[in-house]
Formats: structure tokens, sequence, C-alpha cells
């Protein structure tokens, strides 16, 4: 089973894109959870949201304390709120910045491997102006997770609520995330 905690601000779609992860690893025959933890509800506030993706029945349903993956999607909050709290140095720490790898495990005291994208630059260029997919699109890419169906599955559910074009922006925004990944 993989853990994973995300950390964002309220209305930055952290939540969105755990619930997304969790549509596309359910399409491909996983077990999965996706829920959110919020403090003050209000928009800009520190946010966390989980996902737990196992090949087997999941029987846990408490908080994740020790991640195998972090994925931070406001960078503000490397100082804000510890996103490395409880994660392994076998873990994953996957940010939104436009720094390296090397100064973002300066900043954090964090050894374990490093993964970082300037997701909101990504966002911008795609016109969807959310770093939350272009992470969604690294994160995938971590995973191990075919870039076909979570294409097919960000698509049907964004679909629901959005225009096409706002759709196409963002599926832009899951490729190029999803690339930028080696």
């Amino acid at each position: 089973m993989k853990e994973i905690r995300w950390h964002g601000r309220g209305g930055q779609g952290a939540k969105t894109a755990s619930q997304l992860l969790a549509d596309i690893n359910l399409q491909e025959g996983k077990f999965v959870q996706s829920f959110p933890e919020y403090g003050p509800e209000r928009s800009g506030a520190p946010i966390r949201a989980y996902n737990r993706v196992s090949d087997k029945q999941i029987r846990v349903h408490s908080g994740v304390d020790e991640p195998e993956v972090v994925a931070v999607v406001d960078p503000t909050l490397l100082e804000a709120a510890n996103p490395t709290d409880g994660l392994s140095e076998d873990g994953v720490l996957l940010v939104n910045t436009p720094k390296s790898p090397e100064e973002v495990k300066a900043e954090t005291g964090f050894s374990g491997e490093v993964i970082t994208l300037d997701a909101s630059k990504l966002a911008e260029e795609a016109g969807s102006g959310y770093a939350n997919i272009p992470t969604l699109g690294a994160l995938a890419k971590v995973l191990g997770t075919d870039y076909e169906v979570a294409e097919a599955e960000v698509k049907k559910a964004l679909s629901k609520k959005l225009p096409e074009e706002v759709v196409e922006m963002n599926l832009q925004a899951l490729k190029v995330g999803y690339e930028t990944i080696s």
C-alpha cells in the first residue's frame, strides 16, 4: 500500500487532485482512499489531503502519518506546514517550486528523494492557472501510472463541471507535468 499526503492551501486544488488521483488509480483496478483534512475552512488556509493506493483491500481508516510520497502544491508550506514530517528517507518529496532539489533539501533538511517542478509556471503556460494539475501529472508519473488512464479520468471528471476549452488546458497541464518527470 502506498500512502500519499498533499499539502496546499484552500482553493489551490490539492483536495481535487487527491480525488482525481483516487479516480485514476481506481480505473487501474486498485483499491483507493482519498480524504481531506482542513483547519479553518477559508480560502488560503493550509490544508492536507490524503490518498491510499493498494492492490489489496484497504482496512486502515485513519490519517496518513508516515507517507511514502508527499506532494506540495504551495511551496510556502515548506516552512509553514513541515511537509516532511513522517516522510521516511526512502520516500519522495514532490514540490511545486522553481528551486532545485538541492535547494529544497537544504531548506527542509530532508535527505531523501526530492523532485521539483515549477507547476505554477507550467499551469500558467498551459492556460489552466492552477498548479494542482501539473503536480498531479508529475505524481502520476512518480507512481508509475499509465498516462492514458490518467488523462481519461481527468477529462471525465473535469468535463462534468468545466467548459471544454478549460478541460483541454488542464489536460495540457497534466501532460506537461507528467512529461517533466524523468
